[in-house]
């Protein structure tokens, strides 16, 4: 049995994974202590024989991570990086170590679900967007804010600008709380078409779209194209590099 963990910005998630595939855990949210969550979550853990971790958190957390692995499982922990080359994805940039873990893994996780050409976009702390062509070669990508970023920073350079939860996403709003709420998020879902439009004169022919990340459910319906929602991806992705690495 392996033990994969996505290590991200906010929460960490994490499934068990052999022969008959991914039993997904509960996620633990980074504001509760590592060790005590993780000691209930993998109180009645199975024999565990490679724990892989993909991880864009900070140090700290992943020395917290990497204890907990040690003293719950007795295994020490992989953390996977970001390479030229894996299960069939060749990555575009020059110093692929500076793609991120999470984007590699993901591009790994599609390819091996369908040889397509395929447009991601992962919205979570970022709006992060790449494209993969139906050979495998990652034609490079985007990073902007994301839709709750873009509001964040707006409220904190503007002094008389107000936010609202209930406020809602509208063509154009008569308010200034659905003025914000809106702006920011169909930025989003315009740089999402822009980037899937342009990707298509690059594939020399249409592209899927995916959609993965904690806010792909509520940016799916604001993009004018037919969109797909990919839950765990790194997960899914990490589960794969470990079949084909002893």
């Amino acid at each position: 049995m392996n033990l994969l963990v996505d290590l991200g910005n906010s929460r960490l998630k994490w499934a068990w994974s052999d022969e008959s595939g991914l039993r997904a855990g509960e996620p633990v949210d980074h504001s509760r202590p590592l060790d005590v969550e993780l000691a209930a979550a993998w109180a009645d853990a199975p024999h565990v024989t490679r724990a892989l971790v993909a991880s864009v958190a900070r140090p700290r957390l992943e020395a917290e991570l990497a204890q907990a692995i040690r003293a719950r499982l007795r295994v020490e922990p992989e953390f996977v990086a970001s390479r030229a080359e894996a299960c069939g994805v060749r990555v575009a940039y020059a110093r692929p170590e500076k793609l991120g873990v999470d984007r590699f893994l993901a591009l790994i996780a599609l390819y091996a679900q369908a040889r397509e050409p395929v447009v991601l976009a992962s919205v979570g702390t970022a709006l992060v967007l790449d494209a993969l062509a139906a050979d495998g070669r990652h034609l490079g990508g985007l990073i902007a804010p994301s839709p709750m970023l873009m509001q964040e920073a707006l409220l904190g350079a503007t002094a008389r600008v107000s936010a609202s939860s209930s406020a809602r996403v509208v063509e154009a709003a008569d308010d200034t709380e659905d003025a914000v709420r809106s702006g920011c998020w169909l930025a989003a879902a315009a740089l999402v078409e822009r980037f899937h439009s342009g990707c298509a004169q690059a594939f020399g022919a249409p592209s899927a779209l995916a959609l993965a990340g904690g806010a792909a459910r509520e940016l799916a319906p604001l993009v004018r194209v037919p969109a797909r929602i990919e839950p765990d991806l790194v997960l899914r992705g990490l589960a794969v590099l470990a079949g084909e690495t002893p």
